[in-house]
This record gives C-alpha cells, sequence and structure tokens, in this order.
C-alpha cells in the first residue's frame, strides 16, 4: 500500500463529528485531532465562551470551519433542538465522540469526607452518571441515529478509562495523619459510569452493526499542574511506563478510531494507558 492510500485511510476530509465536553482538557484535543486530518469539529459544552475561543484556534491553525453549540447533554430537550438546529446546517453526521464526563479530582477535606460512599451523596452520583451515562445515551439517540442513515453509516467512539478496566487504587488518596474515615477516596460514581460507558459501547456495536461502528477508548490519566506532586509521583509508580500520558498522547488513536483506517473494528476497548491496567 503506498503512502497516499494509508494517508486517504486516516482522513476525515469531508466528514462531520460531533465532539460533546469539547472544552475540556481532552476534548479540545480531540476537537484538534479531527482538524488535524480534514474533518470538520462539531463542538457540545455548556462553556460557550470557550468554544468560541477553540473554533478561532482550529481556524487559524488549520483553516478548518468548526461548528459549536452551547448544549446541556443531561437535557434531552436541548440535545434534540440541537440536532434540529445542526441537521439544517451539514449535509450529514458522519462520527460522534461521546466525551463529556465529570472527574471529581483528590479534595483534602478536615471532616465528613464527602467523596465516601457512607458520605456520597444521591445530588452527586446523578450528577455524574446524568452526564457520563444519559448524555451518551441521548447523544447516541439522536446522532446515532442520524448517523446510521447514511449511505456509508459512520462511527461513534466513547471515551472511558483505565478506571473502567479496573478499579481505583484508593492507597493513592492515603494520608497517613487521618483516620480511615477521613481518607479522601475516587467517587464511586467514577468507576460506575467509566464502566457503564463501556457496556453502553457494546450495545451500541450491534445496534446499528451494518452502519455505525462503536468502540471504546480507555485514556489513562493527563499530567496537569493542579494535581499533587506526591500524587503524580504516587501514580506514575503504577505505571510500566514511568509515566502519565500528555495531553496531545491520544490524538493519533482518537484519528484511528475515527477513521476509515479501523475499518473492521467494532465493539472493541481500546486502552492506552501506559501499561498501568497490564499489572
Amino acid at each position: 500500500m503506498n503512502e497516499n492510500k494509508i494517508t486517504k485511510l486516516f482522513s476525515l476530509k469531508n466528514k462531520n463529528i460531533i465532539i460533546t465536553g469539547a472544552s475540556g482538557t481532552l476534548g479540545e484535543k480531540h476537537v484538534e485531532a479531527i482538524a488535524s486530518v480534514k474533518g470538520t469539529p462539531i463542538m457540545l459544552d455548556i462553556n460557550f465562551e470557550k468554544l468560541k475561543i477553540i473554533q478561532k484556534k482550529i481556524y487559524k491553525k488549520y483553516k478548518i470551519k468548526s461548528l459549536y453549540f452551547m448544549v446541556d447533554i443531561t437535557d434531552e430537550k436541548q440535545i434534540k433542538a440541537c440536532y434540529q438546529s445542526l441537521i439544517k446546517k451539514v449535509r450529514s453526521i458522519d462520527g460522534l465522540i461521546n466525551n463529556a464526563a465529570n472527574n471529581p479530582y483528590f479534595f483534602k477535606f478536615k471532616k465528613n469526607n464527602p467523596t465516601r460512599i457512607e458520605n456520597y451523596s444521591l445530588k452527586e452520583w446523578d450528577k455524574d452518571l446524568s452526564v457520563s451515562l444519559t448524555g451518551s445515551f441521548l447523544c447516541s439517540k439522536y446522532f446515532g441515529h442520524k448517523i446510521s442513515k447514511n449511505k456509508n453509516g459512520g462511527v461513534i467512539l466513547n471515551i472511558s478509562s483505565d478506571l473502567g478496566i479496573i478499579a481505583p487504587d484508593q492507597r493513592l488518596y492515603l494520608n497517613a495523619k487521618k483516620k480511615v474515615s477521613e481518607q479522601s477516596v475516587k467517587p464511586v460514581s467514577y468507576s460506575v459510569t467509566k464502566f457503564g460507558i463501556i457496556g453502553l459501547t457494546k450495545y451500541l456495536s450491534t445496534y446499528w452493526p451494518e452502519k455505525v461502528r462503536c468502540n471504546a477508548l480507555c485514556p489513562g490519566g493527563v499530567k496537569e499542574n493542579k494535581l499533587d506532586k506526591e500524587f503524580i509521583a504516587n501514580v506514575v509508580s503504577r505505571i510500566p511506563m514511568g509515566r502519565m500520558a500528555e495531553k496531545n498522547e491520544y490524538q493519533a488513536t482518537i484519528i484511528y478510531l475515527m477513521s476509515n483506517a479501523s475499518s473492521y473494528l467494532n465493539g472493541s476497548v481500546i486502552t492506552v494507558d501506559g501499561g498501568r491496567t497490564s499489572w
């Protein structure tokens, strides 16, 4: 296979790809990945101002005219209105990246630690499941159905996590000066939603199998400045490659999964985590 044919396999030229949670740390990188191979990103998020900034950056760098919509994906009425508005603007919807999710960080609480399951509020539980699972379901319901009507179908990619493969290692959050009841943990809702996203992936991969391929990406943690240095060191000690991911290290996988390069990949769970889940 010559270079031109390989390049064409990875191209998303004339493809309209929806990305939820587009203003987030990885969401913006997913948008950039789509634009880099000539796809048209359609960005959904509640952060309207950030979406405008990203649109300008994408056009300046890639000369791609992306679209954006301020949408709460947990609200079916808003999703439906967005869908109706979008289909008036574009020829087709060719792909959907269900990326939006809540990611509760480790915080240092003095007492009644709300991250622990015995203190975890139903409000927080419902909020996390609404964004990750309900939002992904609703987007698949409207945009996925539209993709299934295309002559050549399209792709849904659900973003899970390495913590959709393994349980959180709560030892990462241990503080020797605190009692067990005061120790912070990764909240239960994060695990449930990330495992649930894989279940949704399996379901969708067999729902429109001749038209819509659906896979899940399970990224590992990304090194961020706001994370505690000791925490980062503890995480890194559990990763065979000895480091956390850079923000742009998932882009090639996104391109592969959304393009014809992965034309026979369906119902798969792709883990990109530096080897963490190998142990």
